[in-house]
């Protein structure tokens, strides 16, 4: 059965990264990463305009993870173990069908250097090992060269390309979807 319970928050830890719960202290961090264009350009919703947009974010992150309807780590470098510098985690859980959609982002200065990969290995293994998922997906713009080598880095297969799926800024834009079934004797630690 699909374990879905997130208090106490399930805090991780890798050889460089803290993966732990965001809370409202992190706001300005979190509008440094998604007001940057750079980052926010594949994700094919605007940049953060005001800080009051990452203020509501960080609260529908906190009531997921209260409802257990979805869990996002923040991503602190021990370097600097009190600055958010991304996050990761699960959302539209299908609990139905055992499976759960991976979204992920990291600040430019990070990125190139590992640690998504470092992070997503201890995600993966928890939302396998500990929240029992049958699959876990990413849905991916094309033009996403580095996200889509992060992914088949972990395994992910492409299940699925979608021509012109979403409508965003005046354009329609192709999706596609990346998929992990449940390893059966593997870990991923």
């Amino acid at each position: 059965m699909l374990s879905l319970h997130f208090s106490p928050f399930p805090q991780r830890e890798t050889e460089r990264l803290l993966l732990k719960q965001i809370n409202e202290g992190d706001a300005p961090d979190l509008f440094s990463i998604r007001s940057d264009k750079e980052v926010m350009k594949y994700l094919d919703r605007p940049p953060a305009q005001n800080m009051n947009e990452v203020v509501a974010l960080i609260k529908l992150i906190t009531d997921a993870v209260n409802k257990n309807e979805g869990i996002t780590w923040g991503i602190y470098p021990k370097t600097e173990s009190n600055v958010l510098r991304g996050t990761i985690g699960f959302w539209r859980i299908q609990k139905e069908n055992y499976r759960a959609e991976i979204g992920y982002l990291l600040h430019p200065s990070l990125q190139g250097k590992g640690l998504m990969y470092e992070a997503m290995k201890v995600v993966l293994n928890y939302g396998f090992n500990e929240m029992r998922l049958h699959s876990i997906e990413a849905n991916v713009n094309p033009s996403n060269v580095a996200s889509i080598n992060l992914l088949e880095r972990n395994g992910f297969v492409k299940e699925a390309y979608f021509k012109e799926n979403c409508f965003y800024d005046g354009r329609f834009l192709d999706s596609a979807i990346y998929s992990l079934l449940t390893p059966s004797a593997q870990s991923f630690i």
